[in-house]
């Protein structure tokens, strides 16, 4: 499983002094560009799929493009620090909280629309849901994704799928905003799409909408029973009630091929059950990391790199991480260690 990937956009502007946001008006500004979609204080876990990280101080939901366009414009030009999220499937907030501006795409940004074979999907819609209206469309194409807890803009930017399919096979075109707030409409073959890869980790630029082309299902009836049997094996073979962010690591093509998933070589290294504070390996899935209650970023991170030395140890191949992690600055960054 390739979940969500919901770590959007990283302005890499800092400097910016989290304590004087009251005395500089910021939150009364950016009401007057969202008016109902600021709030303060905000405890991340509370948002966090993985129920991990401390408070933001401010977190904005835009309801449009413009929003999200005239956001980023503003936040550029007084040079304030922003970090851009969506469901947070993959996300592991820092302990300290969030110093930067958290703009969170989600439902006001999640129409979807069908005309023909095209879709057009706001980047804050849930995918399983829009892989349902695709098949009770008749639409294929989009069965792989429909157990991804995630929003689409996140699924984009990392390309993600299930099954070793990724999402960008069928994207027709994507509308991104940058970083100065321009909007870009690039053709899906103009996006860089690799495995697990897209130009939108590296631009700075925000997901806004995308458009996919979808083939006609042959057999609605059979589409749905595809469906019903994702669902039914992540249901088995993934943890369901303790809070977690999807795979931890990247399935690593030639490691696979000696080793197979990230999952099994983890698993015969004996690491299912290992804890590290209130984090632990599942006992359901080796690629899981979930919280048991009381787990802390420190935690993960900790586990995460023994879980790296320990494969490299063995396997002499590197295994890279699908979670990004948030520091309290408001950078994103890929907890990938030297062993």
């Amino acid at each position: 499983m390739s979940a969500t990937r919901d770590v959007i956009a990283d302005t890499g502007v800092g400097g910016f002094n989290a304590s004087s946001w009251a005395g500089s008006g910021l939150v009364r500004d950016l009401r007057r560009i969202v008016p109902t979609g600021v709030a303060t204080d905000v405890p991340l876990r509370g948002i966090s799929r993985w129920r991990i990280g401390g408070p933001a101080d401010v977190l904005v939901r835009p309801r449009s493009i413009e929003d999200i366009s005239r956001l980023r414009e503003f936040l550029h030009r007084r040079r304030i620090p922003h970090v851009v999220i969506g469901s947070t499937s993959n996300l592991l907030f820092d302990d300290a909280g969030l110093r930067a501006v958290c703009i969170q795409i989600g439902e006001p940004l999640a129409h979807v629309t069908i005309a023909g074979t095209r879709m057009t999907v706001g980047s804050g819609a849930w995918v399983p849901c829009l892989a349902r209206r695709a098949m009770q469309s008749g639409l294929s194409g989009v069965a792989h994704i429909c157990g991804i807890p995630g929003t689409m803009g996140g699924l984009v930017c990392m390309n993600g799928g299930s099954q070793r399919q990724c999402i960008g096979t069928v994207v027709a075109s994507v509308t991104s905003v940058g970083l100065t707030g321009e909007i870009h409409h690039r053709a899906g073959s103009a996006c860089g799409f690799g495995y697990r890869q897209s130009i939108f980790q590296d631009n700075g630029e925000v997901i806004a909408e995308v458009v996919l082309d979808l083939g006609v299902a042959p057999d609605r009836d059979a589409l749905r029973r595809e469906m019903l049997q994702i669902m039914a094996s992540r249901r088995r073979k993934f943890p369901q009630k303790q809070p977690n962010c999807g795979s931890v690591f990247k399935s690593n093509p030639a490691m696979y091929d000696q080793f197979g998933p990230p999952g099994a070589i983890i698993e015969r290294l004996g690491f299912k059950g290992r804890r590290i504070g209130g984090a632990r390996v599942s006992e359901t899935h080796a690629n899981f990391i979930v919280n048991d209650g009381d787990a802390t970023a420190r935690d993960v991170l900790q586990l995460i790199r023994e879980i790296r030395r320990a494969v490299f140890a063995h396997s002499t191949h590197s295994m890279d991480v699908e979670v990004r992690f948030v520091s309290e600055e408001g950078h994103i960054v890929t907890p990938n260690r030297e062993h």
